[in-house]
């Protein structure tokens, strides 16, 4: 076996004790035969031998429950802004207005002390509104302000703009399910064990959080229980994540007075004015049943309940910008029981993601200055393109689609849209005030800003020009509902997208990576959608059913991995991914063969161009994962752990045994492949 160079070793090692501002983006290769573990069949476990080194020179930081190759990238994205920050946090008169927001957010953000100080008094405006709630009439008043400022949690409900089903050209208003601390409903449902386990540490810690607001131990128990007792109530009467998969579960085009009737102790209108918003004609009620049991919680609830109920959202919500015994709190629950994270990040790591997250497009046009340069764009789209080719290819000769099905899924395929790097129209922050030495209250401004953003969105047309990841984001998605996808300037990096190397493992690892978002268009869920992103059923009946045994077939597949102790996939929630993961792959082969048609390929480094391709597919998922995230990802994360991303699709494609001369009954080779495109 090829000794791994000790620099590599060191790197590894070392990395969390050298983490400094970085000048540049460090290059490395997508392809690095030094991560390979030889002393592993690749026909036994494919993911273990592409990637056994990388996990090995790469552990899981302690203030990570996961780490990666997406891990790694998305750190030194994160390290080269915090060295833009820190210049931009430098107050001088020829600072630009972008540079003095994102620079003042930062500085801002990183002067604990300044912080400490402060204690929870950025708490108090929201609990004094709670406070003066005198009858259930005043409510909706107090509550609507708390969802402008409410950057993490919905309170009761969820509610904002998003695009109309049945119309998308339209913006409508969104009434959702909403009102839980715990990232998901199953948390309240389940009675395995873990999940009392964990509903037992939960109310501790909601405990604990009241004690720091001053209540006594022994009212904050008494507190706690309750707020459990209306979040399992309201868990109950929430779709379950396989659920939500189904737009059609979600789609409930309703008047304003229909959902007045539907919860007339909620008094809608000073709900409304206190948002900002005028009282919609027509709102989307993505859960009724839900709207239902609110009903019935507001009812029969004392306003002592909900006052509390409400406090105890709002420190929830404001916990990571507190002083230091509220943030401990809120990472010792949330990050170290749920996930298994070992200690807190650094305070630039949360500073860098904060500013991200709220000035993100202001950010990012320095980072696509700095980094997005070259030819990358162009080399992405003639990537995209041919992949687009490979699935109009695959489209015409499909045997088990009708004609009808075959035209409409095609006029799909050619108006989707493609978007690199980073949007068309910046983002403008003008109205955003950001002041230097003001963390929460910066916070706050934000919060309020973007919430207005998405609300005056009602009534209004779709922005279809419009990005829902910063540019430096290292990851990609597709959008069924504008049919568009998007692959952020901070994912077409190295190693991911690498023009050092050639066209086999960048096709196996970003070419695959855009046949997954190709292939999302035609999952189990956006396949739901036509062309112009309506919810419109353009299947036949039988094109329809020969879709879901394909998939069922790799659903079935993936439910029998184990994620963790007894914990099995779900394949039913993982199977939009799955079936990308498997497409994509497919796809990008295909036009990998396209695309280098007319030339001589010869191995490198000991291994056969096909080799690399899929070596390339293997490495862009290299990672480990604590077991306590992984439990917690079996409940809601609609992907699958990363080696069964890997195995899961090798194991189905012909081409990856005929490369590693894997024999059938070899676990890498499925005697029973599963495909849908």
């Amino acid at each position: 076996m090829k000794r791994i160079p000790a620099i590599l070793i060191y790197a590894g090692a070392a990395m969390h004790a050298q983490q400094r501002p970085l000048a540049s983006l460090p290059y490395t290769p997508s392809l690095e035969p030094a991560f390979v573990d030889k002393a592993v069949d690749p026909c036994v476990d494919f993911y273990r031998y592409a990637c056994g080194n990388w996990n090995k020179i790469n552990p899981i930081p302690a203030d990570q429950p996961r780490w990666s190759v997406y891990g790694k990238m998305a750190q030194e994205n994160m390290q080269f802004l915090w060295g833009v920050l820190e210049e931009a946090a430098k107050a001088s008169p020829t600072r630009t207005a972008n540079e003095q927001k994102t620079g003042d957010f930062f500085g801002a953000c990183m002067d604990e002390a300044a912080v400490e100080r402060a204690g929870a008094g950025p708490l108090k405006g929201d609990v004094d509104a709670i406070q003066s709630i005198t009858a259930l009439k005043d409510l909706p008043a107090v509550l609507g302000r708390l969802h402008l400022l409410s950057a993490r949690t919905n309170a009761l409900f969820g509610f904002g703009s998003s695009q109309d089903f049945a119309n998308s050209e339209s913006m409508i208003a969104f009434a959702s399910s909403g009102g839980l601390g715990l990232p998901d409903r199953d948390y309240y449902t389940k009675d395995d064990a873990k999940s009392v386990e964990t509903r037992a540490k939960y109310v501790q810690h909601v405990a604990r959080m009241f004690e720091l607001l001053g209540d006594s131990a022994a009212d904050a128990a008494r507190e706690a229980a309750m707020v459990m007792e209306i979040e399992t109530a309201l868990a109950k009467a929430s779709l379950t994540t396989v659920e939500l998969r189904d737009p059609y579960k979600q789609f409930h085009k309703m008047t304003r007075a229909k959902l007045e009737a539907m919860t007339p102790s909620f008094d809608w209108a000073p709900y409304w004015k206190a948002s900002g918003l005028p009282a919609p004609a027509m709102l989307n009620v993505t859960e009724p049943a839900f709207y239902v049991e609110l009903e019935k919680q507001l009812k029969t609830r004392s306003l002592s309940d909900w006052k509390t109920y409400l406090r105890w959202h709002a420190a929830h919500n404001r916990a990571p910008y507190l002083s230091a015994a509220f943030v401990k709190e809120d990472f010792d629950f949330f990050s170290k029981h749920l996930n298994g994270t070992l200690e807190l990040q650094p305070r630039w790591k949360k500073c860098v993601k904060l500013v991200d997250r709220n000035l993100g497009e202001a950010l990012g046009q320095v980072f696509v200055a700095r980094t997005f340069t070259g030819d990358v764009k162009g080399q992405a789209l003639a990537m995209v393109s041919q992949i687009e080719k490979a699935m109009e290819a695959d489209l015409k000769q499909l045997p088990w689609m009708s004609e009808p099905t075959r035209k409409r899924a095609l006029e799909k395929l050619h108006a989707m849209v493609n978007k690199i790097g980073y949007p068309d129209r910046w983002r403008d922050y003008s109205a955003l005030s950001i002041s230097a030495g003001d963390f929460a209250g910066n916070v706050q401004r934000a919060t309020e800003f973007e919430s207005r953003r998405q609300l005056e969105k009602i009534g209004k047309p779709v922005d279809r020009k419009e990005w829902f990841m910063t540019p430096p984001t290292v990851d990609a998605y597709y959008n069924p509902q504008t049919n568009d996808m998007n692959f952020p300037a901070g994912v077409l990096q190295p190693p991911l997208f690498d023009l050092k190397m050639d066209d086999a493992p960048n096709y196996g690892n970003t070419g695959g990576t855009i046949g997954h978002e190709l292939t999302h268009g035609f999952d189990d869920e956006g396949r739901q959608f036509d062309a112009k992103g309506n919810l419109k059923d353009w299947w036949t009946k039988k094109d329809a059913d020969e879709f879901i045994k394909r998939a069922t077939c790799i659903s079935d597949q993936y439910s029998q991995y184990t994620v963790v102790d007894e914990v099995k996939i779900n394949g039913k929630l993982t199977l939009g991914e799955d079936v990308a993961d498997l497409g994509g792959l497919i796809l990008a082969y295909n036009a990998w063969k396209s695309a280098t048609a007319a030339k001589k390929l010869e191995p490198v480094g000991g291994y056969t161009p096909a080799q690399r391709f899929f070596l390339g597919f293997a490495q862009w998922d290299c990672g480990d994962e604590r077991p306590e995230s992984k439990r917690a990802n079996a409940i809601n994360n609609p992907h699958s752990p990363d080696e069964y991303r890997i195995n899961g699709v090798v194991s189905n494609m012909p081409e990856f045994a005929k490369a590693f001369s894997c024999k059938v009954g070899q676990p890498m080779v499925r005697a029973n492949a599963c495909r849908v495109w």
